[in-house]
């Protein structure tokens, strides 16, 4: 698999999502597109990196800017998810890890000596066109969304 760069097309996508029914990168062509991939539901950096992504949510809304969270986590986690924590984003569901594979954030980690395969929290910016602007590699939470969004409003 080809490493993402800026400037290649996004990888499209159709994955259920908390709530029912599906999202497809497709249908936000037309505009901007910020993908925050995460490793899991209801953990503290999750949590914390969703909650600011729902805060700034209506900033987003006035640059023309979509969000979508995306993890491996199944549509019925990412219900109680979002309820729990009364979350305005849309949360994509990837449990077969095709999509996560295609952007290369399935990446094998490690923590306490053990090695695993997990999500590497990661936010990609895609422009209108669909092709990919701006990648941010091992996100730290904090005045991450607000770097995103200072980016995004350059589009």
């Amino acid at each position: 698999m080809a490493e993402l760069v800026p400037g290649i097309e996004a990888p499209d996508f159709t994955l259920p999502r908390d709530g029912g029914g599906t999202l497809s990168l497709s249908d936000f062509r037309g505009r901007p597109v910020v993908l925050f991939f995460y490793p899991k539901d209801d953990t503290e950096g999750c949590t914390m990196e969703a909650k600011d992504f729902t805060a700034a949510k209506a900033d987003f809304d006035a640059a023309g800017v979509a969000i979508i969270g995306l993890s491996p986590d199944p549509v019925t986690k990412h219900d109680k998810f979002v309820k729990k924590h009364e979350l305005g984003v849309p949360l994509a569901s990837d449990e077969s890890l095709q999509t996560l594979q295609a952007y290369g954030v399935w990446k094998e980690k490690s923590m306490y000596g053990r090695t695993y395969m997990g999500v590497e929290r990661t936010t990609v910016l895609i422009d209108a066109t669909g092709k990919i602007a701006e990648i941010w590699p091992k996100v730290k939470v904090k005045g991450h969304v607000e770097a995103v969004l200072e980016t995004a409003k350059t589009l």
